[in-house]
């Protein structure tokens, strides 16, 4: 699990062969669970300067690998009794999303982002969302799309000073969210109480 809080903007060594070298000053262990860009990511190696990482088939499939260059957030998995500041995220992308606007305004930056049609059942006004690892309130549901107000602590701290309109971008849905519409499903079972408790526990 992880909070959405990045620890580190670690500089990408080298993508190739399906594995991620990267330079860092936070030092893992071995087998270590470290987010990248939002995504769950196992160490397989140790270097003196760094560390790297080997991304499964669904994980290539999942994220935007295409920013796996320059630079890349990273957050070590937390411990038990961490504090969270953000919200549970566990590492999975659900989907790409796109920077489509980004706005001034007089308490931040807002960002536009377009996402596919089957992940709007997942938004919420004032819900959660991950963006590139990045822990987020959504301001405002728009057609196709969230609205994101970054304040300028997270702006100047993370790598999003550096996005342009058109960049492809991890997004993680709402734990909460997730499970609640996978209980839904079951139209013939339905909601209960009691189960809607035993799911925010487990948030």
């Amino acid at each position: 699990m992880f909070n959405g809080l990045i620890r580190e903007i670690a500089k990408v060594k080298s993508y190739q062969n399906n594995v991620l070298n990267l330079k860092a000053s936070y030092r893992p262990n071995l087998g270590d669970s470290v987010a990248v860009n939002g995504a769950c990511l196992s160490v397989t190696k140790l270097h003196s300067d760094g560390f790297e990482l080997e991304l499964s088939h669904e994980s290539r499939k999942r994220i935007a690998v295409q920013n796996l260059k320059d630079k890349v957030h990273i957050e070590p998995a937390l411990r038990y009794g961490d504090r969270i500041d953000g919200h549970l995220m566990q590492g999975h992308i659900d989907f790409i999303g796109k920077l489509e606007k980004i706005e001034k305004d007089e308490n931040g930056i807002d960002f536009y982002i377009s996402l596919p049609k089957e992940a709007m059942k997942f938004m919420a006004r004032k819900g959660s969302i991950g963006i590139d690892g990045v822990s987020l309130t959504i301001n405002e549901i728009i057609e196709n799309g969230v609205r994101l107000t970054i304040i300028p602590i997270t702006f100047k701290e993370t790598l999003f000073k550096e996005y342009k309109i058109g960049r492809e971008i991890n997004i993680e849905s709402d734990l909460l969210a997730r499970y609640v519409y996978a209980q839904m499903q079951d139209k013939d079972k339905g909601l209960s109480w009691e189960e809607v408790e035993r799911i925010t526990y487990l948030y």
